[in-house]
């Protein structure tokens, strides 16, 4: 008798892409089918919300809720996404925030930089000083900024803002803006294409302009391969190579993580099926260590460039 195969774990990660899907078909139903299945998924959410914050209560009341424990529901991402959707995450949002800095600090490192938290404040503003540079790289303090921006925002998504200073807006004691891509971009439009001193150029990537949120492209940009993909309205761009099996991502895919918010995204590898969050400079999600190597992006809501070592530029 031919011994049966285990079911595959379902991917929790797509599941609430799938929820987003399955409503927005009832909306062929008229507007009061979309009210009904939006307040199904409402009621369902609360009902299992209000159980696991029984289930807690109880645990707790035993005098098991110790600090392992604690560590434990935190530190595994389905049940951390689950808790935090219900707002019964058991570290506050600077400890989160403080966790989530630790996790690019390895990246950080790579490129000469550093972040630290400064606080924060009673309106949900997320402080924080970006410490270092990437020696050779006029683009640091931009890649540097968006790693642990999207580091945050999913360690905390409900925060309503973060200010980064940097080395340079310290000394004049003025802030300046997250990514000033006025300036960037008016320089990129007189010198596009040439390499500069620094060591990097920007390549202006008309394929990525047109990319619709969710979607996933590859493209050559100078003679690097590029994967790159949409979360709403921003973009994002990595070395097409996955850290893991070290294959291009073609037939790779975006979904979002259970539980999280709309910006939360996670990209698959269709050859190993490894994941990597990609508003944390792209850290698998499977494997410790691994990430894949983030490119800076600018784009003025219209061209998009991405910069490339001058190496391999063109």
């Amino acid at each position: 008798m031919a011994r049966e195969e285990p079911a595959p774990a379902p991917d929790w990660r797509t599941t609430g892409d799938r929820i987003d899907a399955l409503i927005a078909a009832s909306g062929s139903g008229g507007a009061v089918a979309r009210e009904r299945s939006e307040e199904l998924v409402r009621l369902v959410v609360d009902f299992y919300g209000a159980g696991l914050e029984r289930l807690l209560d109880l645990v707790h009341e035993r005098g098991r809720l110790d600090d392992d424990v604690l560590a434990a529901l935190a530190g595994d991402d389905l049940v951390a996404s689950v808790l935090l959707v219900h707002g019964l995450h058991p570290y506050g949002v600077e400890t989160r925030v403080e966790r989530a800095l630790e996790s690019v600090r390895p990246y950080l490192g790579s490129h000469g930089g550093d972040v630290e938290l400064i606080g924060v404040t009673d309106e949900g503003t997320v402080r924080l000083r970006l410490l270092g540079s990437c020696d050779g790289c006029p683009s640091s303090s931009v890649t540097l900024k968006l790693a642990v921006r999207g580091a945050v925002e999913a360690a905390a998504p409900e925060i309503i803002s973060i200010e980064v200073e940097t080395p340079a807006e310290q000394e004049s004691g003025a802030p300046g803006p997250l990514v000033p891509v006025d300036s960037l971009f008016s320089r990129l439009h007189t010198d596009a294409g040439a390499a500069p001193d620094d060591g990097a150029s920007w390549e202006l990537v008309p394929e990525l302009s047109g990319l619709e949120s969710g979607a996933v492209a590859r493209v050559e940009v100078g003679r690097i391969p590029v994967v790159a993909c949409r979360v709403g309205a921003d973009l994002f761009a990595f070395e097409d190579r996955c850290a893991r099996c070290e294959r291009p991502f073609e037939g790779a895919t975006l979904a979002r993580r259970l539980g999280g918010g709309s910006g939360d995204a996670v990209l698959r590898c269709a050859g190993c099926r490894a994941h990597y969050d990609v508003r944390r400079a792209g850290v698998c999600l499977d494997e410790d260590g691994a990430h894949l190597a983030p490119l800076p992006l600018l784009s003025d809501g219209g061209e998009v460039c991405v910069s490339v070592p001058a190496a391999v530029a063109p």
